[in-house]
């Protein structure tokens, strides 16, 4: 081959990785789900497929195992994608975010916010609805918040939320971010919760879930925006699911417990609109 051949060759690689390099920039979002749902949602199918192909009903053991399995889904594919369209610089920031832990310590009340809100909801509930809602106290219930909250965001707020709010407002993209992340959760829904399986009331009890957590996930990003750190988001997270593990009530029905989870969300979409008017979409104060 002539030099001159050799040197065109180099360039249209050169080109062409160029091109991929500016594709996967432009839709990093995009990919980043695509990759996320379908890791996780495979991995849950293939837990459950051996009670499928026989036709028989998922047992809950085996559901609750699809959670772990699904976590590598946020996890691999946000330190995969910002190998990829960052390379070692974007890597590094990742890492630092991660175990950034100089932040103002007023931030770390954030954390009181979820099982506060929880624990009120449930307060009035039970004062004024049914004993029934009465707060449960299984306290190795904060167990299970630790491995989603470490490898969740480092796939939601390490890279998805920084991608979508470079094309949207700070609120705009929690609010996409929060709908994906809820969506995500599909396969293992009907295993949430203490009522389960949810029957005739699995929309409504998604539905709540949703409006639950999407408005969780404004309130991370929030706090994520005036710190910029992933391991705070990180702690949120670990202590919103372990506060709605510990503390949701053990005797409710599937509709009881989409009421709760539904209050819950409305609940914390009443702080969101404070901290908006407080904040503004930009969830940064000036």
């Amino acid at each position: 081959m002539s030099e001159l051949g050799a040197a065109d060759n180099a360039g249209s690689g050169r080109r062409s990785g160029a091109k991929n390099s500016s594709l996967l920039q432009r839709h990093a979002a995009f990919i980043y789900f695509a990759l996320t749902f379908g890791l996780s949602w495979t991995a849950a199918l293939l837990v459950a497929a051996p009670y499928l192909v026989r036709g028989e009903t998922v047992p809950k053991f085996a559901g609750l195992m699809m959670f772990p399995v699904m976590l590598l889904g946020p996890a691999v594919a946000g330190g995969a994608l910002t190998a990829i369209a960052d390379g070692q610089p974007g890597l590094r920031d990742l890492y630092s975010r991660i175990f950034r832990v100089r932040f103002p310590a007023r931030w770390l009340l954030t954390l009181l916010i979820a099982p506060s809100l929880v624990l009120g909801v449930l307060w009035g509930l039970r004062t004024f609805v049914s004993p029934v809602f009465s707060a449960n106290r299984f306290w190795i219930g904060s167990m299970f918040g630790i491995p989603a909250g470490i490898f969740e965001e480092i796939g939601w707020m390490g890279f998805a939320y920084p991608k979508l709010a470079a094309r949207k407002t700070a609120v705009g993209a929690a609010v996409v971010l929060g709908v994906l992340w809820s969506a995500w959760h599909l396969p293992v829904m009907d295993f949430l919760g203490v009522a389960t399986p949810h029957r005739d009331y699995w929309l409504p009890f998604a539905m709540a879930f949703a409006l639950a957590m999407t408005a969780m996930r404004v309130v991370i990003a929030w706090a994520y925006r005036n710190t910029g750190s992933v391991l705070l988001a990180q702690l949120l997270h670990i202590v919103s699911t372990g506060s709605l593990v510990v503390f949701g009530p053990a005797r409710v029905d599937a509709r009881q417990e989409a009421l709760w989870y539904a209050s819950y969300g409305v609940a914390l979409w009443v702080l969101l609109a404070v901290l908006t008017i407080r904040y503004g979409k930009t969830l940064v104060r000036a």
